[in-house]
């Protein structure tokens, strides 16, 4: 495999006391969707802010050099004082050609003149997206990108998402809530629990007794039906489906 994006090295953060992230390893490269999952507390966002550089921690940080990195943040504040424009506050980190490029890319062109406060929770998650994708980075790290966008957009903007990977040829490492999301997308999925308790394709990761240790055996049923039917849906015509027998 090539050389990784980014990649941690026996990383750990602790706090007052108590262990945040211990002995956490993880690259991603070019042209993969690493999804990273795990129950509340589990050190999801303290583990990509490490990455960011914006946590320090014990351990290795090792990035490509000269690498860019589009981010989009679990939490975004918009402040309905500020009369911002959603083509305004793209050009605060990219041009004004970019930024509308941007804007198009993701389907929101509409929103350019309008209000960021006057914009949905689908518009402003795909306007945060234009943002990190806009100066064409090598990776993209969204933490949580489906708040606030309601069911029928989550698979839309999973599914662009990855055509944007396609595209720009870079890696995506994200962490997700939504599980089924992670069958369809990710080509790698991270389950975390302030260590990492399993790794793998998705496949594989929802037998893993870890994964049923946090999430349940529901979850992993439910989750494997999902792959069948995903997959059963996406077979090229003409191609013979076989059973389990």
């Amino acid at each position: 495999m090539s050389e990784a994006l980014i990649a941690a090295r026996g990383l750990s953060i602790s706090a007052g006391g108590t262990v945040i992230l211990d002995d956490v390893s993880l690259a991603v490269h070019a042209r993969e969707i690493v999804t990273l999952i795990g129950p509340n507390g589990s050190g999801k966002t303290t583990l990509l802010k490490a990455l960011l550089g914006l946590q320090r921690a014990q351990g290795r940080i090792t990035r490509r050099p000269g690498l860019k990195i589009g981010y989009v943040p679990q939490v975004f504040a918009r402040d309905p004082s500020l009369p911002l424009t959603a083509s305004g506050f793209l050009v605060l980190f990219a041009g004004l050609p970019e930024a509308e490029a941007a804007l198009k890319r993701v389907e929101v062109a509409h929103t350019a003149r309008r209000q960021l406060n006057a914009l949905s929770g689908g518009e402003l998650a795909r306007v945060l997206l234009a943002r990190a994708i806009a100066a064409r980075p090598d990776l993209l790290v969204l933490d949580e990108p489906l708040a606030g966008v309601d069911v029928t957009g989550e698979a839309a903007l999973y599914h662009l998402i990855a055509e944007i990977r396609d595209e720009m040829g870079c890696g995506v490492l994200l962490v997700s809530h939504d599980l089924h999301v992670v069958m369809a997308q990710a080509n790698r999925v991270v389950c975390l629990n302030r260590h990492v308790c399993c790794e793998g394709d998705a496949a594989s990761v929802v037998k893993d007794p870890a994964f049923r240790a946090l999430f349940g055996a529901r979850a992993a049923a439910e989750l494997a039906l999902y792959a069948h039917h995903h997959d059963h849906a996406h077979k090229p015509s003409g191609e013979t489906v076989h059973g389990d027998g």
